[in-house]
């Protein structure tokens, strides 16, 4: 019997638990489910007759120790600065890892003693970055092994609130942690276009979007990633001229997101003096000039330069009640902490709120001295609070790695993502089954 110890048993893993315990009587498997929450442990394990659920602190070293010597596959869904001290473990006792995070530096240094031990360390196996790869790679290599040469690739992804629980004026809800969508875009944006290196600031990042059409799904708005360099050689497209990573929005989100950039509304470096006995209007003013006769609103359009006639940017403010004299009650927070707690009030998800995940691809490749353009898209609804897309996208390709390692389909030791043909037809393969597919269409090429 093989044994699975799963690490954390948030929202994210749904879909990866109830796979597992699915599959765990043809696979021959036990899969131990702890969390800090043993609640949430007892609750993912369902009572059952495979499973067992712990309470657990992953810095308690001795009790990581001994679960990870006791497993043959440790699935770590803790936030990705914890993984490091798992991935070491692993290696020490010979177990191999999946995770869902990016390839941290630490995780990389692993590479030659997971390799050493004959352990696979799995990466980046969930939605972005993932499935992302998985359905890159594939039509990377299906232009490759039919002589075409790429010049263009353009990947976008977005967690968003499915159409028919939209019904706020920013057409967006959290269906993924608050923190990471406040803190979203800090730093350097670096990606290529045209063979041209190109740089955008923070504080110009949401005013530098473009629109996207998803067939079938209508328009949405990206903003660049952070860095779209690194997957040059990754993908194995170094001279490509043009290479950018996005994120998705619904339209008018970015413009209205910008205002709070341009506050000093999201930043996280410093603590606000008297942040417990502040409103959110006392929040909102403490960013704007002094001025005894004009009122918060007067300001804060003069300071944005919001006109009479943008109606609808001005709505999603008023709208979100950041004018309203709501005590905060946070103490010693940071402005990005309380732009979040008055965010969490309005866009949180309702009990029969249904998330979606929407990826595009652009492939523009040259063959025969022709251009050719691609695009290739994937919408996932969620079904429930519970099952939702994000837990679907994420937890499934987590899941499928799993049974592939185990299986010895997979085994490769070292440091991994899923960029090889023997990762990404498989998991692909099963992904659709289920209703994760991407629908791909040749359209005319465009050039910028």
């Amino acid at each position: 019997m093989k044994k699975i110890l799963v690490i954390g048993a948030g929202r994210s893993t749904s879909s990866l638990i109830q796979y597992l315990l699915f599959n765990a009587e043809q696979e021959n498997w036990f899969v131990t489910i702890t969390d800090q929450s043993k609640e949430l442990a007892i609750k993912a394990a369902n009572n059952h007759e495979r499973a067992k659920a712990l309470a657990f602190d992953v810095n308690n070293d001795e009790e990581r120790n001994r679960l990870i010597d006791e497993s043959d596959l440790v699935i770590s869904m803790l936030p990705a600065h914890m993984h490091i001290s798992v991935a070491k473990d692993c290696v020490k006792y010979k177990k191999h890892m999946v995770t869902a995070s990016y390839v941290s530096k630490e995780m990389k240094m692993l590479d030659s003693e997971a390799k050493l031990a004959g352990v696979i360390l799995m990466n980046e196996i969930g939605v972005d970055p993932g499935i992302d790869h998985l359905s890159a790679m594939r039509v990377i290599d299906n232009i490759r092994n039919d002589g075409g040469r790429l010049e263009a690739f353009e990947t976008f992804t977005g967690g968003l609130i499915a159409p028919e629980s939209d019904n706020n004026p920013w057409n967006y809800k959290f269906t993924w942690n608050p923190r990471n969508v406040v803190l979203a875009g800090q730093g350097t944006v670096k990606f290529i276009q045209n063979g041209k290196y190109k740089y955008i600031p923070y504080h110009k990042l949401f005013r530098r979007t473009e629109i996207i059409e998803v067939e079938g799904n209508g328009k949405f708005e990206g903003y660049a990633n952070r860095d779209s360099l690194q997957y040059r050689e990754i993908y194995g497209l170094k001279d490509i001229p043009t290479m950018y990573r996005g994120t998705l929005r619904k339209p008018g989100f970015c413009r209205a997101w910008d205002a709070f950039v341009q506050l000093g509304a999201t930043d996280d470096t410093y603590v606000m003096e008297g942040s417990e006995e502040m409103t959110n209007r006392d929040f909102i003013n403490s960013f704007l000039a002094y001025n005894i006769t004009d009122s918060v609103e007067l300001k804060f359009k003069h300071y944005l330069n919001i006109r009479q006639d943008d109606v609808d940017l001005y709505e999603k403010f008023e709208w979100l009640g950041i004018f309203n004299d709501t005590k905060i009650g946070l103490k010693d927070a940071t402005p990005a902490q309380i732009l979040q707690h008055i965010l969490e009030q309005k866009l949180s998800l309702s009990p029969n709120d249904k998330d979606m995940i929407v990826m595009w691809h652009r492939f523009l490749y040259e063959k025969d001295n022709k251009f050719h353009e691609i695009h290739s898209s994937m919408v996932v609804k969620g079904d429930d609070q519970t099952y939702t897309a994000m837990a679907k996208t994420v937890g499934l390709p987590v899941a499928i790695a799993t049974k592939m390692i185990l299986n010895g389909t997979i085994t490769t030791p070292g440091v991994h993502i899923p960029i090889e043909k023997e990762m990404y037809h498989p998991i692909l393969n099963e992904l659709e089954n289920y209703g994760v597919h991407f629908v791909e269409k040749e359209v005319e090429p465009r050039f910028y």
